[in-house]
């Protein structure tokens, strides 16, 4: 499979194909100056397409879940596919994930930003789905360490739309284990309330008094075994967080991972109302991937900027709905570095 590199004079570097404008690899330095792999991924392509739990992946037209596939436009009844048990999961059978995006423009000059456009075209009717929706998306590593996503799409007929990155973290490396002792921080009061299919209940509950409330840094591994009625529902964090409003608007984090091992850190600004954090829970060491790595339970998290999930059928939730003749813009930042042991 053909890499598209972005990496800049600070030695990070990232590596992106165009099956579902996957990323996969990024290279960042430890504490020590050390070089790791941190995203979870495959070395063989047609793995993303057979075994892959979204490794990496850009995930539409709907990231996340929508209650039985369902959902009405205008009076109009639209169904998907019901592809996670009685749900529809990220755009289905065949979503933006499984589809051969195509590179507009690579740059790749480590004296300035460096970049790479990529473009799918998702015809009307697609996995259920009203119009034709053209989608771009824009990666851009900077100086400072900062990947840049832009998302930008337009419709020929109303529509939803719901696009995130679902790269799985490992800041101590893909192959290092469990990341049970990362520290991670969110920035939100409130969360999307789940039933026992991980389905919003359409309320917004306080984190506070919960395992959810991460307003201030806590490590993921000492409540994810609570037995809240919340953290039964999603076998661990598998959550929809609801951004408090500065980092909603990429003024504040929206989130801070640390792993004390390695000293790495990332941090996640983005436009979108809300964050999932899915702590990894059904890896299950199934398939060997890059570099002959297993994968077990919870020995990745993914963070996924996003619109609520079932936002369609929640119409007190942050609309993800398209019109003709406007624009789908959405701007999520990664931003790596690292903490010295005696900023810990």
């Amino acid at each position: 499979m053909k890499h598209y590199q972005l990496r800049n004079s600070r030695g990070l570097e990232v590596n992106v194909i165009e099956l579902g404008a996957t990323i996969v690899s990024l290279k960042t330095p430890d504490r020590s100056g050390k070089l790791a792999d941190i995203v979870l991924g495959f070395d063989n392509q047609e793995q993303y397409l057979t075994d892959s739990p979204y490794f990496g992946t850009v995930v539409g037209r709907y990231g996340n879940r929508i209650a039985h596939g369902r959902f009405n436009l205008d009076n109009h009844a639209y169904q998907l596919a019901t592809n996670n048990e009685l749900h529809h999961l990220h755009g289905g059978d065949l979503g933006f994930n499984k589809k051969m995006w195509q590179v507009q423009k690579h740059t790749n000059d480590t004296n300035t930003k460096n970049s790479i456009t990529l473009k799918l075209v998702s015809p009307d009717g697609d996995e259920g789905y009203p119009g034709e929706l053209t989608a771009t998306l824009t990666y851009t590593l900077d100086e400072s360490n900062r990947l840049t996503m832009n998302y930008h799409a337009i419709t020929t007929k109303p529509t939803v739309v719901n696009l995130t990155q679902h790269s799985y973290f490992n800041l101590a490396g893909h192959d290092a284990g469990s990341v049970l002792n990362h520290e991670l921080q969110i920035n939100a009061d409130r969360f999307t309330e789940i039933d026992p299919t991980l389905i919003p209940t359409g309320q917004l509950p306080s984190v506070s008094g919960t395992p959810l409330d991460f307003r201030q840094a806590v490590t993921i591994g000492d409540r994810i075994n609570d037995q809240h009625s919340q953290m039964i529902n999603g076998g661990g964090y598998d959550h929809n967080w609801v951004l408090n409003e500065s980092a909603a608007s990429c003024l504040d984090p929206a989130a801070q991972l640390y792993d004390p091992k390695s000293g790495r850190t990332l941090t996640i600004y983005t436009e979108e109302p809300g964050l999932q954090f899915y702590s990894g829970n059904f890896l299950d060491s199934s398939f060997t991937a890059k570099n002959s790595a297993v994968y077990g339970c919870r020995d990745a998290v993914a963070l996924e900027t996003q619109h609520f999930p079932d936002s369609p059928n929640n119409p007190q939730f942050p609309s993800t709905r398209l019109n003709p003749g406007d624009q789908y813009q959405s701007t999520t930042i990664f931003e790596f570095g690292v903490r010295k042991e005696s900023d810990a």
